[in-house]
């Protein structure tokens, strides 16, 4: 019996609110999933020939095939030779603005229909949520995350970031998507907007974007991050020189949207980590595109763009591939160390707009890149990054937690890129039509109209 069929007769929607799961149904509401390598999410050794049981959307026991006690009547479903691990968490991304199918990207295209697009994008590769971090306009932000979409990503806002006018985000399309603040009162005022809308962190930028603009100043930051603190609220900074990264720390930031990205860090950079617990998402994709990932991307957009993006890579001559990857290094390099001293949270962020939903999988291959364990990013990736996000539904596959996992044909754990062969995809106890979805964007754009 193909899963779909199984899923969508048997599962009721899980709502994120945290609601529990009603302690009375029926039996024949549960499905049991066996015979997989099930990758709980946490670095603990894989269970082999696993069983999992779901029931209303939510995972209630998993164990060993043949030792799990599963509820009388419970369809199975087999899933022997796969391997299951959680869906994806992606703590940094900027979606809504460019408009897949045609490559469009203008602050007029940021619209609910397009949102929700690529919300869906991110499901089909296996992402179960997102933060996006400090370009979304509006109240509509705020009724996604409010309202999930099904069959859709769950989505967390930081509403508008914070920056110098004009001097925040880099692409001209979404400059005026931020607060412009240019004194410690207004720093604090545009927080307090924040905390009444209850965004789910405080975005502001410190870059001078290769001296093209000015950095926001340490006396505006540090009134944003206490402001903060006062409302219960995190902060996170978009960062680039290791001498701001040091005093943010100092100053008693949250979190960085990026690693330091113009030298390597030193050993009073990992004492000041030492001393507070910092969370990193790190956005390495700056190694030049490569033909393995081309058929990974081509599942989700039309022959037009999949020409483009071939004619953009081969117009990249080898010294500005070697200048991406040397800037590649440095960050890789600053990952290695981070990870190696135990000494900060390291999540899972892609910085995406343009590219969306497969650029988690290329993030995963590149942080294994930079020297971290397949494991190790594994659990960066769903529990850390889930926790970080206070979504205490997601990131394990655990009794309790929501049934949003994926199936895979490889093990990851062999080799990273194996999160790119899925089969299947399960959000909130349902599974995402993902041949239909791939039918819709791969078609040719003279197609779809």
């Amino acid at each position: 019996m193909r899963l779909a069929i199984v899923l969508c007769s048997t599962l009721l929607l899980f709502s994120c609110s945290g609601a529990q799961v009603p302690k009375t149904s029926t039996a024949t509401s549960a499905v049991v999933f066996e015979g997989a390598r099930l990758l709980v999410g946490d670095e603990t050794p894989p269970i082999e020939n696993s069983a999992f049981v779901i029931e209303n959307g939510r995972i209630t026991s998993v164990g060993k095939k043949g030792e799990l006690q599963a509820p009388d009547g419970a369809p199975r479903v087999d899933v022997t030779g796969k391997t299951v691990m959680p869906a994806i968490i992606d703590m940094h991304s900027h979606l809504g603005y460019t408009v897949v199918k045609t490559n469009e990207t203008s602050k007029e295209t940021y619209t609910r229909e397009n949102l929700i697009d690529h919300l869906k994008r991110y499901a089909y590769y296996g992402i179960a949520a997102t933060l996006s971090l400090g370009v979304d306009r509006g109240d509509l932000p705020y009724q996604i995350r409010a309202e999930p979409v099904d069959g859709a990503a769950l989505f967390l806002t930081s509403g508008p970031g914070i920056a110098l006018p004009g001097m925040g985000p880099g692409a001209e399309y979404r400059k005026d998507a931020a607060y412009g603040v240019t004194t410690e009162a207004e720093s604090r005022k545009v927080v307090q907007e924040l905390a009444a809308k209850k965004a789910d962190i405080v975005k502001f930028w410190v870059d001078d974007r290769n001296g093209t603009v000015k950095k926001l100043p340490p006396n505006l930051y540090r009134a944003i991050i206490d402001e903060a603190h006062k409302n219960n609220l995190r902060t996170i900074a978009h960062i680039y020189y290791l001498a701001d990264a040091k005093e943010l720390m100092r100053s008693g930031v949250d979190g960085f949207a990026h690693g330091v990205r113009d030298r390597d860090i030193d050993d009073e950079f990992i004492g000041l980590l030492k001393q507070r617990t910092i969370f990193f998402t790190p956005n390495l994709p700056d190694r030049p595109m490569t033909e393995e990932m081309l058929p990974l991307i081509a599942e989700t957009l039309p022959p037009e763009q999949m020409a483009r993006i071939k004619s953009e890579m081969a117009k990249a001559d080898a010294k500005a591939r070697q200048t991406q990857m040397d800037f590649f290094n440095i960050q890789a390099r600053n990952l290695k160390k981070i990870s190696d001293a135990g000494v900060a949270r390291i999540g899972l962020g892609t910085d995406s707009g343009v590219s969306v939903g497969w650029t988690a999988h290329a993030e995963m291959a590149d942080m294994v890149a930079a020297g971290m364990t397949p494991a190790q990013v594994i659990t960066a990736a769903t529990k850390t990054s889930a926790e970080l996000l206070r979504l205490d539904q997601l990131g394990t596959i655990a009794a309790g937690k929501s049934a949003d996992f994926i199936v895979l044909d490889a093990n990851p754990l062999d080799d990273i890129t194996n999160t790119r062969r899925i089969s299947k995809v399960y959000l909130r106890g349902k599974e995402i039509d993902r041949p239909a979805l791939r039918a819709a964007w791969t078609a040719p754009a003279a197609a779809s109209h």
